[in-house]
């Protein structure tokens, strides 16, 4: 049905969110680039990509909120409706899902007594499955507000979720420090995270990403096993792996049909043979 046109922003808060996006625009030399940062920019201020908030984008990039629109729909880290203070996303991709995520998306949906995409009654958690969080090596993953927790089990999931809704402070096991939803789009926008000691935090990829290329440059044996860097020893330096260090997925050479001498690859037969 026909919508009546979107209601403004209240005359402080647009001076507010006009200044800082001339300046998000002023970093593009054709201000329509700079349409992904400023539906960050107004998901900042509501927790979601609002109709006001297209409307906003789209008058000062001299678009249409159909083009605006069609950009908002189209990426899922934009949301469409209010959610929870920090967005939980499960992986459930392939190498997830087999190693543990539809486990641990089942037991967070039972725990915390909310479906795909549906928020927790006080306003903390809403729950959602990912098709991939881009961290197959630490398979299963469990990314809050985008940051990494790696190596989940439903029982370290549980805990996560738990400390969240009770406000403690949680560490992700790569990354910045765990923010509010609206301060992570904000931070995705474009504009710098002023936490103390957070940008040092984000690091860069942990071991277990960067095996295959030290195995290329010949610094490891391809025996050598990745673990989960700690964080009480440096970065890089050996160390035994405790108990509550979890292997990567890709430890040990998998079987296959060239490791597997009773299971030669061969051509694939005719149907029927």
């Amino acid at each position: 049905m026909p919508q009546l046109p979107a209601p403004a922003y209240p005359d402080d808060v647009r001076a507010r969110l006009e200044t800082d996006a001339r300046e998000v625009i002023a970093r593009y030399p054709d201000s329509r680039s700079a349409l992904l940062p400023l539906l960050h920019l107004v998901q900042s201020e509501e927790g979601y990509v609002s109709r006001t908030g297209m409307a906003l984008c789209a008058e000062l990039l001299g678009l249409t909120t159909a083009e605006v629109t069609a950009v908002a729909t189209f990426y899922t880290m934009y949301r469409r409706k209010a959610g929870g203070d920090y967005q939980v996303g499960v992986c459930t991709n392939t190498l997830c899902a087999v190693m543990g995520g539809d486990a641990i998306f089942d037991r967070l949906k039972t725990h915390l007594g909310v479906g795909n995409d549906e928020t927790t009654e006080d306003g903390k958690v809403t729950l959602e499955h990912i098709e991939c969080n881009a961290a197959c090596d630490y398979a299963p993953v469990v990314m809050v507000n985008w940051e990494f927790f790696d190596n989940q089990t439903p029982e370290s999931a549980t805990k996560l979720v738990d400390d969240l809704i009770a406000g403690r402070t949680v560490e992700p096991t790569r990354g910045a420090p765990v923010c509010s939803y609206k301060e992570t789009a904000r931070i995705l926008a474009g504009f710098p995270d002023e936490r103390p000691g957070a940008v040092a935090a984000s690091g860069g990829a942990g071991p277990a990403s960067l095996a295959g290329l030290r195995l290329a440059k010949g610094e490891i044996s391809p025996g050598h096993r990745v673990v989960a860097q700690r964080r009480d020893v440096p970065a890089g330096q050996p160390h035994d792996p405790s108990p509550s260090e979890h292997l990567s997925s890709h430890d040990a050479p998998q079987q296959t049909s060239a490791s597997d001498p009773d299971n030669p690859a061969g051509p694939a037969a005719e149907e029927g043979e």
